[in-house]
């Protein structure tokens, strides 16, 4: 195949056996990510047919991660991490140092030397951020304190991962290494400055995001958002996502995942971070797919058959020797059983610093081609099995509650809660007006007039800021957009008005806030009968067409002005109203001008 459309082959073949493998394995019952993996194994190097580049998908794979790490910046405030940080702290350090001692224990019996040990472990102990954030998302647990731990915990690893990065190559000589190239990744090898260096860098790194990027970040998404184009907008959340990534692991030699989580916790403290979550969603999710593709590309299964009493070792120490550190560590923090083992299932994967420590111990000449095989195994098992993972720790969990006695055992009462911040209370009974333009400010000065609650959502920024000068509360964002309705309340909510004009568009927001609240009253405009008609079968409690309307307005003006009395006119209107409302959808067709009904003066002439 020629050189210049490997990327776009490996994009394509890469997505479209994820989607063939993931459909198949829903039908099974099974994970779609296990999917995503087989169609990496069908594109690798070590089954028949196509080869895909696996150096470009891993890059593909990064992008992914990025994307993934930034959105959960977005929604993880600086006071959220240091809220977690006693437990996240402590955690994730005696975990690793806990894996690693496994690990190591394993390569020595194996016959492996003390640097493919250190390797070997280090490897072993550091979670997969794409599992862990999807394991979260789907069961709607990354809000909760459960999902700010194991996220905290898992920020943690990363650094610690990156000082281990650095200081391997300076290690290596003394594990029985390679030297040789030590001295470019580690000034002049002396250990101990190399630590200060990047400890300095890091405190660098994060004192420029913390000061400057708290200011820059959110002023330059916001004059974006000023311009009004939605294509500028998104564009500014990839580019400042993407950017700091690679500033950050060029310029202060920090992975591209933790940069991108420090770009999205400093926007979070905007107004804007709904709005920038939902527009980088799509690709997020599309990487991420990439990214499992790439780790089964890697996978040899053969080490299944050569090896396998040593990769279920491995699989070992994952699930069980990991699991049980993360319960014995959260439980001794006095945190409910609960919490530890969800934090336990979260935890017991390993996934892409795996596989980048692998490379380096590779190239170092630390750790044997073997190692790389069992590690990319128990990361495939591994991530394979999290789901059913996840389900023992329910079922465990809910056993214990049905003992009383044994859960008093588990019972902690002596964590603190965690302090996360709350920027305002939550609206209960308000309305949401989606679009304020003529129709929606005029029901929002209606509503203001009877001091009665309502936000406003609109994607005019201009807009949005000048209503929040006039002291009326009110969102950016797209309504349709994942997290935007939620940002206004939405399940709190009593009455939807959906203002716009755009038909499809009113479609998807009352389904999203159908979702959010089934029983909320809604509002809505349209401009054709056949709209109308759909609307008023899903049980919309009001649909107006203003067309109509305005005929109706005219109408009753006319019989006024013809002679026919306030009240006479209105019961008119009003029984013409409710006529048309079970007309049938061909009865909007235009025939022409309407038949005019005779005056009261001209019957019985001619």
């Amino acid at each position: 195949m020629p050189h210049a459309t490997e990327l776009i082959a490996i994009i394509a073949l890469g997505l479209v056996l994820a989607f063939v493998c993931g459909m198949l394995a829903q039908r099974l019952r099974l994970p779609p990510l296990v999917g995503y993996l087989l169609a990496g194994v069908l594109v690798g190097p070590y089954t028949p047919g196509f080869v895909g580049n696996s150096q470009l998908a891993g890059q593909l794979a990064e992008i992914g991660v990025i994307l993934l790490m930034f959105g959960v910046g977005l929604h993880f405030s600086i006071k959220d991490l240091m809220a977690v940080r006693t437990i996240a702290l402590p955690g994730a350090i005696v975990q690793i140092v806990a894996a690693t001692v496994m690990g190591g224990a394993l390569a020595l019996a194996w016959g492996w030397g003390l640097g493919a040990g250190l390797v070997f472990g280090l490897a072993l102990s550091v979670a997969s951020t794409v599992v862990l954030l999807r394991a979260l998302e789907e069961r709607q647990l990354l809000d909760s304190d459960k999902g700010r731990i194991a996220v905290g915990w898992l920020i943690v690893e990363d650094l610690a991962m990156v000082l281990a990065l650095v200081l391997l190559p300076a290690l290596a000589p003394s594990l029985g290494g390679d030297g040789a190239g030590a001295a470019h990744h580690a000034g002049d090898g002396n250990l101990w400055l190399t630590l200060g260096l990047t400890l300095a860098k890091v405190g660098i790194f994060t004192a420029v995001m913390l000061v400057g990027g708290r200011r820059f970040v959110p002023w330059l998404l916001d004059q974006a958002a000023r311009t009004g184009s939605r294509e500028l907008f998104t564009l500014a959340v990839l580019a400042l996502a993407l950017g700091i990534a690679f500033g950050s692991a060029e310029l202060f030699g920090v992975s591209f995942a933790l940069g991108a989580f420090f770009a999205g916790m400093v926007l979070a403290e905007s107004d804007l971070s709904h709005q920038a979550a939902a527009d980088s969603l799509p690709l997020q999710d599309a990487f991420a797919v990439l990214f499992f593709v790439s780790v089964g590309m890697l996978f040899d299964p053969g080490i299944l058959i050569r090896e396998p009493l040593s990769v279920l070792a491995v699989l070992g120490v994952i699930l069980v020797g990991k699991s049980l550190a993360a319960v014995a560590i959260v439980l001794v923090f006095r945190h409910p059983l609960g919490t530890a083992l969800t934090i336990a299932a979260s935890l017991a994967q390993i996934g892409e610093f795996s596989f980048i420590l692998v490379s380096l111990g590779l190239s170092l000449k630390l750790l044997p081609e073997e190692g790389r095989d069992l590690i990319l195994g128990g990361a495939i098992l591994s991530i394979t099995l999290n789901p059913l993972f996840f389900a023992l720790t329910d079922w465990v969990g809910r056993k214990v509650a049905e003992r009383p006695h044994l859960a008093a055992r588990f019972e902690r009462k002596g964590a603190d809660a965690l302090a996360v911040a709350i920027e305002s209370p939550p609206h209960r009974g308000h309305a949401i007006i989606v679009g304020y333009g003529r129709v929606g400010s005029t029901i929002g000065n209606a509503l203001k007039a009877w001091d009665l609650p309502y936000v406003v959502l609109d994607r005019d920024r201009r807009r949005v800021l000048d209503l929040r000068r006039d002291g009326i509360e009110a969102v950016f964002g797209d309504a349709t957009a994942p997290g935007i309705l939620q940002a206004a309340d939405i399940a709190q909510a009593k009455l939807i008005v959906v203002a716009t004009p755009e038909a499809h568009t009113t479609r998807r927001i009352v389904e999203l806030a159908r979702e959010a609240y089934p029983g909320i009253d809604t509002l809505v405009r349209t401009h054709n009968d056949a709209e109308r008609r759909h609307f008023e079968e899903q049980g919309v409690g009001l649909v107006l067409m203003a067309e109509r309307e305005l005929a109706f307005g005219m109408t009753l003006y006319a019989l006024r002005s013809l002679g026919l009395k306030e009240g006479e006119a209105r019961i008119f209107v009003d029984s013409t109203r409710v006529e048309s409302r079970s007309a049938p959808v061909e009865a909007e067709i235009d025939h022409g001008a309407p038949e005019l009904r005779p005056h009261k003066g001209e019957a019985g002439e001619g």
